[in-house]
């Protein structure tokens, strides 16, 4: 076969997504020293098998994350220290038509496992129940508000899976370079162009912020950076207040 009828033929495989033992989903995991959380997510994950493209982009930890992200079955990639910078390199290297981000302590029952599964490029993009688990008596109440509060406003947060077809993420520029609010930009942005899909399916996350610093001073640090975000406040500076407090 002469090289360019060559290069065509795959060209069209990979639009496809067939005959080339391609994933059907790309799922990015920024982490960082999360060597306790990342074996149970990938342990979740890995009934998905080739089907998935399993991308943890790690900040630099120091523990042995990257060693137990390896030998889950995951890609390792290295990216600057920061969510958004972790979350850009993943995408940038993922090769699935659809990308699913989600975080490190994230955990995924069978139903969002399903669900997962079935996404494709037509879902266009979305995000998935939030339930947040901890101590707190706070949590239920604050996974309800937060499930509420992203189907009324279209925008949703990291820990509450965003997925999005490579199409939709390619058309809005990705994850923009701040360190904050990178996902609330990222959702403003793909809204423009389409409605979010706010899946009934759960997933867990952990609560572990509310639990170390106390639910309701969390809860207002949040809203209170996320009115201050919507006014106009520099992420730099909300970034700074958020991991001051």
């Amino acid at each position: 076969m002469h090289g360019g009828a060559g290069q065509q033929l795959l060209g069209r495989a990979r639009c496809l997504n067939i005959d080339l033992m391609l994933p059907r989903i790309s799922i990015v995991i920024p982490a960082l020293d999360e060597e306790a959380a990342i074996p149970l997510l990938l342990a979740d994950l890995h009934p998905l098998g080739r089907d998935a493209e399993l991308i943890v982009c790690d900040g630099g930890s120091v523990d042995q994350t990257v060693a137990i992200a390896g030998e889950g079955g995951a890609r390792v990639l290295h990216a600057p220290r920061g969510r958004s910078s972790q979350l850009r390199a993943g995408a940038d290297a993922a090769t699935a038509p659809v990308l699913l981000f989600l975080h490190a302590d994230s955990r995924v029952p069978d139903a969002a496992l399903r669900r997962i599964a079935s996404l494709g490029p037509g879902d266009g993009w979305g995000f998935f129940r939030p339930v947040l688990v901890g101590q707190s008596g706070w949590l239920p109440l604050v996974s309800r508000c937060m499930g509420w509060r992203s189907r009324l406003s279209g925008i949703a947060t990291g820990d509450q899976g965003l997925f999005v077809s490579r199409s939709f993420y390619d058309a809005v520029g990705g994850f923009p370079e701040q360190p904050l609010m990178e996902d609330i930009e990222l959702c403003a942005r793909l809204r423009r162009i389409a409605w979010p899909r706010a899946l009934p399916e759960a997933l867990i996350s952990s609560g572990r912020r509310w639990d170390r610093d106390g639910a309701l001073r969390t809860i207002f640090l949040m809203w209170r950076l996320r009115l201050l975000y919507r006014l106009g406040a520099d992420p730099r500076a909300l970034h700074e207040a958020y991991y001051d407090a």
